[in-house]
This record gives C-alpha cells, structure tokens and sequence, in this order.
C-alpha cells in the first residue's frame, strides 16, 4: 500500500471541492456490509464524496452511480468507505469545484474543455501510475488526448462528444459512404461548411494542424498555410459548386439522403430515412489524386479526482481508483445499458449503430478539440471563410490569397 501511494503521490496533480452543488436525498450510503458495527482495526476508515449529473443518481436510471461506487467498495474490502452524493452535472462542474475546492468532492464527472480552469483552481489532479496505463490501453490516443492538457493527462473518460455521418442506405452502399466524392455521384449530401466545427474536418484530412500534432502545442499555432491548405480551399471550391451539394443539414436541405451531426440529431435522422438509416464516421475526400479521411473535433466527458479535499491528501490511492473504476469498462457498459451513454473504451461491445458510429469516429476519424486557452482564435475566421466559400465569394483565383488571409488571422494572437 505504501509503496502505491508514492507512485501515487509522484504522478498526481491536484485539484476540486464545491460550494454550488448540495448533497442527493439520503446524503450517506455506507459501503460497507458490517451492519453498522465497528470497522475491523486494520480497515481504513473514510468518508467519500462523489458528485454526477441528477440522471445517474435516479431511481429510473438504475441509480448508476450509487450501483458503480457500491461494487467499487465491495471489491476493496481492506476500506471501510462511507458514500456522500452530490447533483453536479458535467457542464456545471468548472463553476461548482472551482468555487472552493477544498469543499467539493472528492471525485466528480467534468466535461474534458473545462480542464484549464480547473487547473488553475486546483482543483484537478494529474494522474499516472497503473490506472492511467489502464485507462490508455482500452482508450484511443484521441479520446486520450481529450483529458492531456501541457504533458499532463487530468481525468479518465467514459463518453466522447463529436460529429459523424446520418445516410440513407437505400441511394448510399456501405462502399459509397467510404467516399464523399462517391457519394456526390449518387445522391444529394448536406454538410454545415458554414459552421467552424466542422470546417475544420477538411483541412485537418489533408495535413493541416491546430496547435500541433496532438492539439496541445499552444505555441504552434495554428497551420491552414502553403499547398496543402491551398489543395483544399480549391477542393472546397469545387464542391461547393457540385448540385449535389448543400450547406447545412436534413434541416435546411429537406433532400438531402446524407448529412452530419451528432448523437443530438438521432431522432431527425431516423424521422428522415427510417428503416434505410445508416451511421458511420465522415468519408474520405479525394485531393490531389489522394483519399484523406476527414477527422471530426472530438471531446469527451471524463472522471477527475480533487487533490484540494482531506482524502486526496490522506488516501490519495482510494481517490485514484474509484475515478477509475467509475471510467472502467464495466462501469461503461452499465452507463450504457441504463441511459444509452456511449462508451469511449474500445474494448466494450455495443450493440447500435449510433453507438458504434461515434467510438468508430473517437478511434480513428477525429482529432482532439484543442483546449488550449488561444482555440477561440479559430472560431471566428473558420467561420468566415465557410461563409465566404458557400457564397462564392471564394474561388480558385483567389483561392491562395483567401487562404493566407484565414491563416493569418487564426494566427494573430495565437502565438505570443
């Protein structure tokens, strides 16, 4: 035990403890099967507080996290652990720790762009050891990347958040939808060019970067410069002018047979083509003569651990290990057999195509949406140039000037 808490103790960071998030109905659930006597001597006696959005703590839901921390204890009987539940939902988790770490939980969930802040609270431990090994063996370098912030990895997923492709199968072969120039040759396809998360996808296919290679080099900046960003704004060229083609989505484009969103739109694209629904990650695009596999911005919702709290400094391992086994494949499996949460471990089989689609998307057709504080410099002059593309206002005699121009600008304050 000893020898795991300096391993420990040497790889974390730390960091979290609330003020805005109150405790669940029955505050305290005993982990233990003692009956309420007294704890063995040679037990360690705690007191643990772990927070999660309201859906995972109701009765409809199966109770989730309530169920996982309870076999979490039932697994480590050599700790006598007594449970306190907070409401806390992921979006919410940057505001409510920071606000007073060392009062919040002790583990909570956290939506992955949140990070930076919660760094500079303290309130957010960096992990290592052979839990973090775990958790990169069953993980894909992407999902992976989503908690890695300046070196450092801060939390253990269990979801992922990005955007792949809704289709009807009945126009579309599972061949065709390999290729997005395939598919124009067949069928109507809308995609929101206009909309900088996904822009992004295209120049990204053919080399292109956003704060390095793994997203989190700040003082790299952004590179959409030379020919393989030119190849690409006179591939967007063209198809923007392809008939096939609409900006937008089965919203805006009522014919189209293809389209790209995310779990969100699951419902428009099943009201859209029913029975011949089909769901896969973005195709490949063909420039140069090469086929380049368009690459979604991907994020994902992860377990972090609060070094602000008495039981980080104290039992730091007991911390380390429920964060992890709440982001286990078994812990995964029952998130997603209770409240359809898709899995990011690899190594858990799913039976949907949604499902399948978006770990697909997280594993090999994605990058990581960068955290770093200067990513809102891309924002705005991504969207610029899809606005300018879809009006015409772009074509391939300007095509260079317009993309050194959008470079530029991703780039004035990017780098220091």
């Amino acid at each position: 035990m000893k020898k795991f808490v300096a391993l420990t103790l040497s790889v974390l960071m730390v960091m979290a403890m609330l003020f805005g998030c109150g405790s669940s109905g029955s505050n305290e659930t005993p982990a233990s099967t003692d009956s309420g006597s007294a704890a063995p001597a040679d037990k360690v006696a705690v007191t643990v507080t772990v927070w999660g959005p309201q859906e995972d703590q109701s009765d409809d839901n199966g109770k989730w996290l309530q169920t996982e921390c309870e076999k979490f204890a039932a697994e480590h009987p050599e700790w006598d652990i007594t449970f306190v539940y907070g409401v806390c939902s992921e979006g919410d988790a940057k505001t409510n720790v920071s606000t007073d770490p060392s009062a919040a939980a002790d583990v909570y969930m956290f939506a992955n762009d949140q990070i930076p802040d919660l760094l500079k609270a303290g309130a957010i431990a960096k992990l290592g050891g052979s839990a973090l090994d775990a958790a990169k063996a069953a993980n894909s370098e992407t999902t992976m990347n989503t908690v890695t912030y300046d070196g450092g990895v801060y939390g253990f997923p269990f979801t992922g958040n990005t955007w792949f492709m809704f289709y009807d199968k009945s126009v579309f072969s599972e061949e065709d939808v390999k290729s997005l120039d395939a598919m124009l040759e067949k069928g109507d396809v809308a995609f929101p060019l206009s909309n900088s998360w996904y822009l992004a996808s295209f120049y990204v296919a053919n080399g292109c970067t956003l704060f390095g290679a793994s997203g989190s080099d700040e003082a790299a900046g952004i590179d959409f410069s030379g020919d393989k960003a030119y190849a690409v704004t006179n591939y967007l060229v063209d198809l923007v002018a392809n008939p096939h083609f609409h900006d937008g989505d089965i919203g805006t484009a009522a014919e189209a047979k293809a389209f790209f969103s995310g779990t969100w739109d699951y419902q428009k694209a099943v009201d859209a083509y029913g029975d011949n629904l089909g769901i896969c990650p973005a195709p490949s695009i063909t420039i140069d003569g090469k086929l380049c596999q368009m690459k979604s911005f991907a994020g994902s919702k992860a377990i972090g651990v609060n070094p602000a709290t008495s039981l980080y400094s104290e039992h730091p391992e007991i911390a380390v290990s429920l964060a992890a086994y709440l982001a286990s494949a078994s812990a995964q499996k029952d998130h997603y057999d209770l409240r359809n949460i898709i899995p990011t471990d690899l190594t858990v089989s799913v039976s949907d195509a949604l499902a399948k689609a978006q770990m697909d998307t997280m594993d090999y057709a994605s990058i990581v949406q960068p955290v770093v504080a200067t990513m809102g410099q891309y924002w705005g002059p991504a969207e610029s140039m899809g606005k300018e593309l879809v009006a015409g206002s772009v074509n391939h005699d300007n095509a260079v000037e317009k993309t050194d121009a959008m470079n530029e600008q991703l780039n004035s304050s990017a780098v220091s």
